[in-house]
């Protein structure tokens, strides 16, 4: 355990958020990104004769889904701290050193490591189920905790 850490959740009487609620607005958030890419390559789907051309239309889309998804995560954590889906859950990210919406540079950080983490097989999520300040990757690199709103 890190005590440092300790002290600043029970100094500033921080509750952080439980991974269910994270997994929850992580739902969320996969879903409105993906009714943004059926609707950005609806012409293309349609017109796809067999399902192996609809996965190949996604599959070229990928590189660009994975610029959409740092640009919403990048965005939403910097301007408010929280993206769609954690706003609805009612949880937030701070940054460590100043305890508010994190900076650009931070967010960004966060949000490219979690595309890695999807990479690579989600394992930096499931790093924050053993994690006792329930940290991904994501969280670690850029010196995040999520906390209730």
């Amino acid at each position: 355990m890190d005590e440092h850490l300790d002290s600043l959740i029970q100094r500033e009487r921080l509750e952080l958020s439980t991974i269910q609620k994270r997994a929850a607005a992580f739902g969320i958030d996969e879903l409105l990104l993906s009714i943004l890419m059926v609707v950005i390559l609806w012409d293309s789907i349609v017109s796809a004769s067999t399902l192996e051309s609809m996965i190949a239309v996604t599959n070229n889309f990928l590189l660009e889904f994975m610029a959409i998804k740092i640009v919403y995560h990048t965005f939403f954590t910097m301007q408010y701290g929280a993206s769609i889906g954690k706003i609805i859950m009612k949880i937030r990210i701070i940054e460590l050193s100043t305890l508010s919406n994190p900076s650009f540079l931070c967010a960004f950080n966060r949000s490219v490591f979690r595309v890695v983490s999807e990479i690579l097989f989600y394992m930096g999520f499931i790093w924050a189920m053993l994690d006792p300040y329930r940290r991904s990757w994501h969280d670690r690199s850029a010196r995040t905790l999520v906390v209730n709103a």
